[in-house]
Formats: C-alpha cells, structure tokens, sequence
C-alpha cells in the first residue's frame, strides 16, 4: 500500500506558501493529492479549471503530484481514493488554531483519517491566497508570492 496523503484546499491562487508546504509534504509522503475543493456557496476567483491549471505549472518538476477537484467532505474523498492522511499547512496560530478544529470534526467523521498540520517556513508566513488576489487585482508585484514560472490569467 502507498503513502499517500490528501492536500485539500481552494488553492484560489495557490501560491509559493501552498508549494512549500507539498514539498515538504512530499518528503514524508510517497505521493501527495492536491484536492482543489469546491464551495458551492462561494464564487472563486479563478475557475477550476484556471486553479488546476496553476498547480499543474507550479508542480511541474515534482514528482508524487497528483492534482484533483472534489464536491463534497474532504474525509469522503479520503476514503474514496483510500487516503489515510491529510496534510495542512498553517502561516501562524490563528491558522493553526483554526486546523486543529477541523482535524478535531474530521476525526470524529473519520477517526481513522488523520490530519498532518505542517507550519510553512518563515519566509512564507505572510502569504496568503487572498493577498496574492488583491495584489493581482491591483496590477502589484506578485513575484514573492508565486513560484515564478506560474503564469496566472489576466484579471480585468
């Protein structure tokens, strides 16, 4: 049986700070799912497709990435792809705070899922998806938040 873990997130973008954390991920595991989720309740950023199509460049000289959308709990598709680990990144302890309580409900929804919270490296504690969306709204310099291959859609 494979080591595999589940890194789910929006990823709307997904930035230097998310690519830290799978990197680091990919040193425990033997391969890592990057599961862009899907909110019905909210309207992202960039598509789906546009999302999948970031990591996919951001990825592109990792191996062990496997990239995948889902609608539903994130510990059902752990279980439907088998998947025994989830991994989460946290910049400080707000985040952290905030994972705990979601591994807490996912433990007691799936308690033989378990969630592995990975602090992401200082240098990348100020990033946030939300920054790099007001930055890229706002014609700023996105050079320090994305790897810098990733090439993201133009915004009006």
């Amino acid at each position: 049986m494979s080591n595999i873990a589940l890194f789910p997130g929006s990823f709307d973008p997904f930035t230097s700070g998310h690519l830290n954390i799978l990197t680091r991920a990919l040193t425990i595991f033997d391969e890592v799912i990057v599961a862009v989720g899907i909110n019905q309740a909210k309207r992202g950023f960039f598509s789906m497709e546009q999302r999948e199509d970031i990591i996919r460049q951001a990825t592109r000289n990792l191996e062990g990435v496997r990239i995948l959308s889902y609608d539903c709990l994130t510990v059902d598709i752990c279980r439907q792809l088998g998947v025994r680990h989830i991994v989460r990144g946290v910049r400080n302890m707000t985040d952290f705070d905030n994972e705990q309580a979601v591994a807490d409900a996912n433990r007691h929804l799936a308690p033989e899922i378990d969630t592995i919270i990975i602090p992401t490296a200082q240098e990348y504690s100020h990033i946030s998806s939300s920054a790099v969306r007001d930055l890229l709204s706002h014609h700023g310099d996105l050079s320090r938040f994305i790897p810098e291959w990733v090439k993201l859609p133009s915004v009006q």
